[in-house]
């Protein structure tokens, strides 16, 4: 039960953040990557010996196919962080007075280049997570969070203004979902932050196999 607590008050912060700082006034969403990176590092460092510190649907597929975690967890993880998602994104509504929705650019067209950044940037993000967190070779490594979170951050800084920056279903979907459940639209972008942060993650896993073909769980 612990693993899935963890998951849910990870995802929940790291969303909560995400809208808080894109929806903060006189011009600090320019600088939300860092608040984004920044906060997904502490969390990896809070989460990460007791669930892994996923708090993202597709790095939970990752962890699948690389073998560690089982199918159950997998769906009781990806329950746990679009639960939390839809909570934090009702909870920044609440202090901000406005929905947060993750929508692309209108520079997608018809969702191209949008799809190619979450997949890249998600391939990337899976990638770093699955040789500094779970390689034999950097087993007991102190700067597995840092990684990730600067992982994340250039991320967000690169790709938030194309596809929205999202690279987790979770992201994407749970602000959508609430969105939509006060009328809002923003729902029928959300297959873009599942597709891709999927594909990306996916990717990621069959590299990691041929980077370490002697790896197992």
């Amino acid at each position: 039960m612990s693993k899935y607590l963890t998951e849910f008050i990870g995802t929940f912060f790291l969303v909560l953040t995400i809208g808080l700082s894109v929806l903060a006034p006189h011009g600090a969403g320019m600088i939300a990557p860092l608040a984004i990176g920044s906060v997904l590092m502490v969390l990896v460092y809070m989460g990460g010996h007791i669930s892994g510190a996923h708090y993202n649907p597709a790095i939970s597929l990752a962890m699948l196919i690389r073998g560690k975690i089982g199918v159950t967890d997998m769906c009781i993880y990806i329950i746990a962080q679009v639960i939390a998602a839809m909570a934090a994104a009702g909870v920044a509504h609440f202090i901000m007075g406005r929905p947060y929705i993750v929508p692309p650019a209108d520079i997608a067209d018809h969702y191209a280049k949008a799809m190619a950044v979450e997949i890249l940037y998600t391939f990337a993000l899976a990638l770093v997570i699955l040789n500094v967190a779970t390689s034999k070779r950097t087993e007991g490594n102190s700067y597995y969070g840092l990684a990730i979170g600067f992982t994340i951050t250039a991320a967000a800084f690169v790709g938030g203004g194309i596809s929205g920056g999202a690279y987790n279903p979770a992201v994407g979907l749970g602000p959508a979902v609430f969105d939509a459940l006060t009328g809002g639209t923003s729902i029928k972008h959300v297959w873009l932050y599942i597709v891709g942060p999927c594909i990306g993650a996916a990717l990621a896993a069959g590299v990691f196999r041929v980077q370490s073909p002697g790896a197992h769980a």
